[in-house]
């Protein structure tokens, strides 16, 4: 799959192409609908298949300090929209001044001159232009003047944990935040994952017996709420079943979050210095301060042992 930064970097020889445009922040199973159809038009149509997105997001450009948690760093995307059969991810700069252009300038500027588009494939509540005044209906009204035909794919609708709610990046942002990662992986179809660099903390894990990776997650990531989780952790390609604690650790009196993964039934492992992933399966207690070390150390092997089951299952 190409990558591309930028509308310099698309080949000046590239021909036409089936686009979808979109933050597609997480690629959640709505997306997956909407980026599935654009790969499956593509090949109907003998052309390659483009996504374009944006960084940074647009409300941060449009609001300053209003970035959302992010559900998937962009390098993450690219590679969820490479499992989906996607040709090409054209990444575009989001500036003050593109966030200026017209709604029939971003589309010559961008579906016309540059990609070539033979068809647009886009979810029914796809916004654009200068104060996203572009909609689905005046970029098919353009589609009859630059040759592009637009096809609109109605997003999924969540089930109990979305109460309903269409399938979308800000639902699954609230259900992560209030720690429903099961809810959140419902949306995703797949775990909700943070991942960066593990950087030495207090090592209090490792004097308790439970040595843990403390994780340096990247800017604007979406965290679940304070509480212990099971899921697994990501090294050098291995992955391991973890009990995962998020929060500011109380017991010690802490003041900052952190997001620490104890590897289940490892010993002797070195992660520091290596960028990993964690992954959240299920949620198993909330955050506590408790009367006693020995009672931490009683709730933390009870935690280990329902992590241990839940990752099993």
């Amino acid at each position: 799959m190409q990558r591309w930064r930028g509308l310099e970097d698309i080949p000046e020889d590239w021909g036409r192409s089936v686009v979808t445009i979109g933050s597609y922040d997480g690629v959640h199973r709505g997306h997956q609908l909407i980026i599935g159809r654009a790969v499956e038009k593509a090949r109907e149509l003998g052309v390659p298949s483009v996504v374009v997105t944006f960084d940074p997001h647009p409300s941060e450009v449009v609001r300053p300090g209003s970035h959302p948690p992010l559900l998937a760093p962009h390098h993450r995307r690219a590679e969820l929209m490479a499992e989906l059969g996607v040709d090409a991810v054209l990444i575009l700069p989001f500036t003050v001044e593109f966030s200026k252009l017209s709604p029939a300038d971003f589309i010559v500027k961008v579906l016309v001159d540059k990609l070539h588009a033979r068809a647009v494939i886009e979810g029914p509540n796809f916004r654009f232009g200068h104060k996203a005044a572009g909609n689905v209906a005046f970029l098919t009204e353009l589609g009859a003047t630059y040759d592009y035909e637009v096809e609109v794919v109605d997003l999924f609708v969540s089930g109990e944990a979305g109460g309903g709610e269409p399938f979308s990046s800000t639902l699954t942002r609230r259900l992560v935040a209030e720690g429903d990662v099961t809810g959140a992986a419902e949306i995703l179809g797949r775990p909700h994952r943070v991942e960066g660099v593990v950087v030495r903390g207090a090592q209090r894990g490792r004097e308790l017996g439970f040595p843990t990776a403390n994780v340096e997650t990247l800017p604007h990531t979406a965290i679940p709420a304070d509480g212990v989780y099971a899921g697994w952790l990501t090294a050098n390609g291995e992955r391991m079943p973890a009990a995962i604690s998020v929060g500011t650790n109380p017991q010690f009196d802490g003041t900052e979050r952190t997001v620490e993964a104890y590897a289940i039934d490892r010993v002797g492992l070195d992660l520091y210095g290596l960028h990993v992933t964690v992954d959240f399966l299920a949620y198993v207690r909330g955050q506590q301060k408790f009367d006693s070390i020995d009672a931490l150390l009683v709730a933390m092997a009870d935690d280990v042992k329902r992590c241990r089951e839940l990752t099993a299952a």
